[in-house]
This record gives structure tokens, C-alpha cells and sequence, in this order.
């Protein structure tokens, strides 16, 4: 069944709430057996949680706009008070379950769901707003909304729309399976703390490509979450002809870890203007494995010297316990294979011991140096970690530390004029067994 949501007459003016009627239509698709629910375009209409129940499809027109409210009692199931400011910055508050309280954009337990067409679904970040710099805007209060949340779905696509002004991680999927994200686009502030671009949370079975995502913090990242962790593994995934713009890392695993990654492919990607490149962030019991970068391009740059986690490194691999008594997983049989970097920082490998981070292999890597910023190039960036923070160290092309199995094959280091005397050793190597550099 097709139904236009112009004949639920909403106001479309943006001012007054036409959710009620949205959800009115979707529960009406459903209960007909489904079909498309389309969002005529040219009116931005206001709404608070909207649910797509199984066999629905949102397709939005040309220049519609859902936007989410600005009151947030329009948004389902608030259990939590919340506190007008948050005590500890989001740079070093990570102790998040991935189970959110609100929800804008959402589907638990469906089949067969979509968000497709050429409108927008706008966040309306403001309402979240805390303090206000000119590096970084810290969220109200934490966690805050996603705003496309969908747990424990079969058959989901996400094509062609753009997903705007987040004011919390964009797209998290949860314990979902057989997902296509296509030509998607996330346009974010990169100031805005925590908006996740595409979170896959115990996904199975994802293909993202040719989506362009910009926003702060991590445009697409891998979580094994605690809340959700009856759900397994987070595995069986390609991520292809993506371009990526980040105030953290474009690709991450992590830190959020308690089951396994594994069978992941990223390839053919652009990612730049971002505070690291990719990084693989074991803090819990879960593992990494059988995971494959190839063909992709990366430029760093650093956004501030303190909000962001990293420090323009291209490629960071960290393996270290979140609480003192964690039993740690491990990172292991991870390639990388034709990938020219460039900006303010080199490879990080950094293990708790050497049974954390294993067989490692780098192939025709171009690893570019150049000054981009006038910071200080003498830390580098543990966090989250129950022990470390951010540590003293010089600036290298390679850092390797606690690590064992790693493999360079067609190393290339170009270092610029401007940055060269930073640099006293350009590779660092301690603890580490077996490695090979050729």
C-alpha cells in the first residue's frame, strides 16, 4: 500500500508537531501489509519519536524535511532526569552501556525497513547544546538522541537521503542483520560532540557504500556495546567508495568492545580534513580480527589540541584494558594494503603485552609528513584507558610498542622539509617480536 502523508493534512510549517499523524500513517501502512509511506517535499515537518514498523518505507520527496522537535518531553520512553551540564567533558566521559533513553527515528524488532528518497532528516542539534567553544560544542547532557536508532532488525535500506545536524551518534543500528547503506549523506557539525556518522552495533551482514558523512567524532564506527551484547558478534561487512570528514576517526573499531569484529572490508575510500584516519580501539574482553583496509587516501589534520581524541595519526591501532580488572580480547590477522597518508603524524601500534596485538600487515604504504598545524608534536593519545591518558613522546613515521607479527612490505616515508626537525627517531620499537620491515 502507498500512502502520501499529505492526506493526514500535517501544517508542514515547522512549528507544529505533526508526528501524531506521521505515526498514524505508518500504523496504517502496516496494518494494510505495508508499503511506502512518502513525505511530500517542499514543507519541513516537526515531529518527535516516529516508529517504522515492519514492511514500511519512509520515502522522503525532494526538499522535505522531518525535523525533530525542540521539546523534548515529544520524544518516547524518558525514564532518565537529566542534569543541565555534564561533569566530566564528552573527551573523557565514555562510559556508555549504547543504550539511549529517547529515541527520534527508531524500530525495534522489524522487518523489511527503510528511509529512502532525496529529503533530509534534520536533528536539531541546538536543543542539545552545552558549552560552546570555538573547537568544540559540548552536549547538554550524555547520552543524548540518535537520531536514526534501530534494534534488532532483519532487512534494512537507507538510500540517498541526508541525515543533518545530529545532536548525538546519527545512524545506530543495534543487533540488525542484512543491511545496505547507499549514497547516503551525513552532514553534521564538526564541533558537535558525539555525532557518530553510522554506528553498526552487533551487525551482521552490512554493506555501506558511497556515502559521504562529515560530522565530529567517528563517521563510521564499529561497537560491540554492553547493553546489547546477547546479540553476538559484529561481523560480515563492507564498507566501499565512502568519503569521510571527521573531528575524531573516519574509520573505528571501538572502544565499546565486549563481543568479537570480524570479516570486515573497508576499501576504495577518501577520508580527510580529519583528527585521525583509522583507528582500532580494543578496551574489552571482545577481539579484532580478519579485518581488511585497501585502497584508501588519508589526510589528518588536528581540530584542537585537547577536545578530540588522537593526534592526527593515519592509521592508530590500541589494544588496552578500559578498568583495571578487564580481561582484554586481542587484535590480530589485520592487513592494510595501498594507502598514502598525509599530515602531522605516523603509524601508532600500541599493545597492553604482546599477546594483544598480532600479525600485523602493512603493504605499499605511503606514509606522508608535513606541518599542518603549530601544536606541539610531543604526545601521543591513550584514551580511554584506566591507566593512560595522553603519554610524552617525539613525533615518528612508525611507532610500534607491545606488539608482535608485524609486516612492512613497500614502505615509503616522505617527510617534508618543515617537519623534519621534529623528528629524532623515525621509527620507535620497543617490546615487540618478530617484526619485519623490508
Amino acid at each position: 500500500m502507498n500512502i502520501n502523508f499529505a492526506d493526514y493534512k500535517p501544517v508542514g510549517d515547522g512549528l507544529v508537531n505533526d508526528g501524531v499523524l506521521l505515526n498514524k500513517a505508518i500504523r496504517d501502512c502496516n496494518a494494510s501489509g505495508g508499503g511506502i509511506v512518502t513525505i511530500p517535499g517542499k514543507k519541513t515537518y516537526l515531529v518527535g519519536s516516529i516508529e517504522i514498523l515492519s514492511n514500511v518505507t519512509l520515502f522522503l520527496e525532494e526538499d522535505a524535511i522531518l525535523k525533530a522537535s525542540s521539546n523534548l518531553n515529544d520524544f518516547y520512553d524518558i525514564k532518565i532526569k537529566r542534569d543541565s551540564n555534564l561533569y566530566i567533558p564528552s573527551w573523557e566521559n565514555c562510559e556508555y552501556d549504547g543504550k539511549p533513553s529517547q529515541y527520534f527515528i527508531y524500530a525495534v524488532g522489524a522487518t523489511n525497513i527503510g528511509i529512502l528518497g532525496d529529503g533530509k532528516i534534520d536533528g536539531n542539534e541546538e536543543i542539545f547544546y552545552g558549552k560552546v567553544t570555538k573547537w568544540h560544542i559540548e552536549g547538554a547532557f550524555y547520552p543524548r538522541i540518535p537520531l536514526v536508532y534501530f534494534e534488532n532488525c532483519n532487512n534494512i535500506k537507507i538510500k540517498n537521503v541526508t541525515f543533518q545536524n545530529s545532536g548525538f551518534w546519527t545512524t545506530h543500528l543495534v543487533g540488525s542483520r542484512d543491511i545496505l547503506i547507499e549514497n547516503l549523506t551525513i552532514d553534521n557539525n564538526l564541533r558537535m560532540t558525539n555525532c557518530d556518522g553510522i554506528d553498526p552495533d552487533h551487525c551482521q551482514n552490512v554493506v555501506i557504500r558511497n556515502c559521504k558523512i562529515k560530522g565530529a567524532d567517528d563517521s563510521i564506527v564499529f561497537k560491540t556495546t554492553e547493553a546489547f551484547k546477547n546479540y553476538g558478534n559484529c561481523e560480515n561487512i563492507l564498507v566501499e567508495n565512502c568519503d569521510l570528514m571527521s573531528t575524531s576517526a573516519a574509520i573505528k573499531f571501538g572502544t565499546e568492545s565486549v563481543s568479537d569484529f570480524k570479516n570486515i572490508t573497508v576499501r576504495n575510500c577518501r577520508i580527510h580534513g580529519t583528527n585521525r584516519g583509522i583507528s582500532l580501539m580494543l578496551r574489552d574482553e571482545g577481539s579484532i580480527e580478519n579485518v581488511k583496509f585497501e585502497n584508501i587516501s588519508i589526510e589528518t589534520r588536528r581540530f584542537s589540541p585537547t577536545h578530540w581524541w588522537g593526534r592526527g595519526e593515519p592509521i592508530a591501532i590500541t589494544a588496552l584494558k578500559r578498568k583495571e580488572n578487564t580481561v582484554l580480547g586481542s587484535i590480530k590477522n589485520i592487513s592494510f594494503k595501498n594507502i598514502s597518508t598525509s599530515g602531522e603524524n605516523g603509524i601508532f601500534v600500541y599493545g597492553d603485552d604482546l599477546n594483544s596485538i598480532s600479525n600485523i600487515k602493512f603493504e605499499n604504504i605511503i606514509i606522508g609528513l608535513k606541518r599542518v598545524t603549530d601544536w606541539p608534536l610531543d604526545t601521543h593519545d591513550l584514551r580511554p584507558s584506566y591507566k593512560y591518558g595522553e603519554i610524552p613522546g617525539d613525533l615518528n613515521t612508525i611507532y610500534l610498542k607491545n606488539a608482535s607479527e608485524i609486516e612492512f612490505v613497500n614502505l615509503v616515508e616522505n617527510v617534508d622539509e618543515n617537519i623534519k626537525n621534529v623528528i629524532k627517531n623515525a621509527h620507535f620499537i620497543e617490546n615487540c617480536k618478530n617484526l619485519y620491515l623490508k
